[in-house]
């Protein structure tokens, strides 16, 4: 079927949209991916938590001047002391969203070998297998009438299982109807095959049923997303005397994306490095920013690319050097993606409250 122009609305328009009367808060909120996605659907996001330094200042650069940002360890946070913040008593935030760090459920990492310990997170060090507790922690204080949480994929495989069953028995435990679904951004309106865990919750005393988005019936690929794009923006160029530029020259332009994994110092290495295809939505952008790479000149996608296979609006401003602007990509939630999870919440439960 034909689909619309792919465009993401800039931070101008975004700022421009009415108000649909929701508001939200936003705990382990990054460089503003699930914020962003949340003000796309007319919602207000009233304060917001990132522990991470170079993240805040990402989230900070973009949010709106009603938005609070608190930079504590979400350990340190009571839900008091967010309440207090906005005016507002338990039961009043519309709804509660939260991202808590996933690198101990990824399945692209060691799992289970590193649950329990303090390990480096990008400018700092934390335990976070354990975060999502302190997520449940605070709803179960806020009591706000819906909650959405989302992680990656790899939470409900394998060893992880174990504590995703535990986790939606403390959700449930805290008062609310909940439904976790595997939601994958390239059938919402992202140019990125990149599947997240998505829970959404109810309180129970309302009565209503949590709800997900439908896949849209179309999805668009790289080149429907950069078409429009000008030229130019920084990347890493590939040395040619690198055996990554010796891959990246062997392979023709829309190859299969799948058989793109380099070896590296004469191993496997769990950081596949793909060439991308015009014709496809590009593999899953992380936090590594030389993994993605262009399918007619030998370099990585630059930052103005990325933001859009991204599903940022293209004047959304990424702080750091290149690898911490690609690094707050990778770790976001994209925001188109989660514009469609709002809406979804917003017309399914908030609008028959």
């Amino acid at each position: 079927m034909s689909k619309p122009e792919y465009k993401v609305p800039s931070m101008d328009e975004i700022r421009a949209l009415p108000w649909n009367g929701f508001n939200a808060i936003s705990t382990f909120s990054g460089g503003g991916g699930s914020s962003t996605g949340y003000r796309m659907a007319g919602f207000k996001v009233l304060w917001a938590n990132e522990f991470i330094d170079a993240a805040r200042d990402t989230y900070r650069a973009n949010m709106a001047p009603h938005t609070i940002l608190d930079g504590r360890d979400i350990r340190q946070v009571q839900a008091s002391e967010i309440l207090e913040a906005i005016k507002m008593q338990p039961g009043e935030v519309d709804l509660f969203d939260g991202s808590p760090p996933c690198a101990s459920f990824s399945t692209a990492g060691k799992r289970q070998a590193g649950w329990g310990k303090v390990k480096k997170y990008s400018d700092k060090a934390q335990r976070t297998d354990d975060l999502f507790f302190e997520y449940i922690r605070l709803l179960r204080d806020l009591k706000p009438k819906t909650f959405v949480a989302e992680n990656v994929s790899g939470l409900v495989k394998g060893a992880a299982k174990g504590y995703f069953i535990e986790i939606m028995r403390e959700l449930k435990a805290s008062g609310y109807r909940v439904a976790c679904k595997v939601l994958d951004a390239q059938w919402l309106g992202v140019p990125q095959s990149r599947q997240r865990t998505i829970f959404v919750g109810v309180r129970e005393d309302l009565g209503i049923e949590p709800a997900h988005p439908k896949p849209l019936p179309y999805r668009y690929s790289v080149g429907d997303c950069l078409r429009t794009l000008q030229k130019g923006g920084e990347s890493k160029l590939l040395n040619k005397q690198t055996d990554t530029y010796a891959y990246w020259s062997q392979t023709k332009p829309g190859d299969d994306l799948s058989i793109a994994c380099l070896k590296m110092s004469g191993k496997d290495s769990f950081r596949t490095h793909y060439k991308q295809s015009p014709d496809r939505p590009a593999n899953t952008v992380t936090q590594g920013a030389q993994q993605l790479y262009h399918w007619d000149e030998p370099r990585t996608l630059n930052l103005k690319e990325l933001r859009r296979i991204c599903g940022f609006p293209d004047d959304y401003i990424l702080s750091g050097d290149f690898t911490q602007q690609w690094e707050r990509c990778g770790r976001s939630v994209p925001p188109v993606m989660m514009s469609h999870i709002a809406a979804a919440v917003r017309d399914n439960i908030l609008r028959k409250l």
